[in-house]
């Protein structure tokens, strides 16, 4: 319990401005949640750095060059 008072709740929804409801925090509604998880899986949200190394996006982790 004592986690939850650390925390205070937003005052309203980011989305839509409304009082959040306690099952979709910080949200409003079901709604609400999914349009900003929409947002994030189109890159309208990005958390800024560097730009990716291309030696980074080889999974295998063999050299390109052969």
């Amino acid at each position: 319990m004592r986690g939850k008072e650390l925390m205070p709740k937003p005052a309203t929804c980011p989305m839509c401005k409304q009082s959040p409801v306690e099952a979709f925090t910080p949200f409003c509604s079901k709604r609400c949640a999914d349009l900003d998880l929409g947002k994030w899986f189109t890159g309208a949200y990005a958390i800024p750095g560097e730009p990716a190394d291309q030696a980074d996006e080889n999974p295998t982790g063999k050299p390109d060059s052969e």
